[in-house]
């Protein structure tokens, strides 16, 4: 600690803030999830007259807030499929020259010259821009429910903040999975546009190639579904979701989808058996988290997975050359 009483780490994850925010590439990303995010809330405003009118007449609970989220007119996607595209973006612009970056300015050696821990350095570039990240998204949540307040006069229920505060934090840990992707490839090369380009081609991978590989593997393998029963059409079914799961953009987006639309029961097909006896009624919030939970627990595991891998090969990295 420094005659303050200020850890290193703190004093790093201040300066990391301080840059993050200052830079003309967080700026022009800011800007641009602001305005998708109020292009979003535009098309869902126009379209929330028809979303209100079919909830009654199908005498179904409302979720006015749930619905600004999820409502659109058609011109614009809802709001979570703009972070499902653009916060792999914003995760990459923070992470990918986080160290190589500062070892090919000479700043790094002059850093690990102090008498700080090197994984301090790690952790608090990190966790600064996991930091900047959350107050993004919660401040856009916030600013969603703070208008729709004012302009449908709707009082917000518990479930439907508490269901929001859930969606902010799963979309944060998404990005967290891009960032330590990144951070992983900003030590792994040494120029920065390396792993820039490599990181966006993994994105671009997940996003669009795999799909259509997926495709392709149950067009050559899947039987006729004609010649087969209901137990093995479900179970090729469950096999079809798990790989579309390896990506982290489907899997982050069942998990917002089950979030903000507490009618989605599961995210797999449902047998005659499963389905008779059920209640045609909106899941709790318990029960919405219950469904999610794996989706939520694979983005945690590969988030954690990648930062492990960034510490070791950081740990062992000859950072004077």
């Amino acid at each position: 600690m420094d005659k303050s009483g200020n850890s290193p780490f703190s004093v790093i994850m201040r300066k990391e803030v301080a840059d993050i925010v200052h830079s003309w590439r967080f700026v022009v990303l800011l800007l641009l999830m602001v305005l998708t995010f109020f292009g979003a809330m535009y098309g869902s405003l126009s379209n929330i007259s028809s979303a209100v009118n079919d909830a009654r007449e199908h005498h179904t609970h409302l979720y006015m807030y749930l619905k600004l989220l999820t409502t659109t007119d058609g011109t614009l996607p809802p709001f979570h499929v703009f972070i499902s595209f653009l916060g792999p973006l914003l995760g990459i612009c923070l992470g990918f020259d986080a160290m190589n970056a500062e070892q090919n300015n000479g700043t790094l050696i002059r850093l690990m010259a102090q008498p700080i821990y090197r994984d301090n350095v790690l952790l608090a570039k990190f966790t600064s821009s996991l930091l900047v990240i959350g107050a993004l998204f919660l401040s856009l949540a916030l600013l969603m429910m703070g208008g729709g307040l004012l302009i449908t006069g709707v009082r917000m229920e518990a479930q439907e903040f508490l269901r929001i505060i859930f969606f902010v934090l799963i979309s944060t840990i998404y990005v967290a999975f891009w960032i330590a992707l990144s951070m992983l490839l900003s030590i792994k090369f040494r120029q920065t546009a390396a792993s820039a380009l490599t990181a966006i081609g993994i994105w671009m991978f997940f996003t669009i190639f795999y799909p259509m590989v997926v495709n392709l593997i149950v067009k050559a393998f899947m039987p006729d579904p004609a010649f087969l029963s209901t137990a093995q059409v479900i179970s090729y079914n469950h096999i079809i979701i798990m790989l579309r799961g390896l990506s982290p953009g489907q899997t982050y987006s069942d998990g917002v989808i089950t979030l903000l639309m507490p009618s989605v029961r599961s995210l797999g097909p449902l047998s005659m058996q499963q389905m008779a006896g059920a209640i045609p009624s909106p899941l709790s919030l318990r029960e919405s988290l219950m469904v999610v939970w794996p989706q939520v627990t694979g983005l945690v595991a590969a988030t954690l997975f990648c930062f492990a891998l960034s510490y070791y090969l950081f740990m062992r990295k000859e950072v004077r050359t």
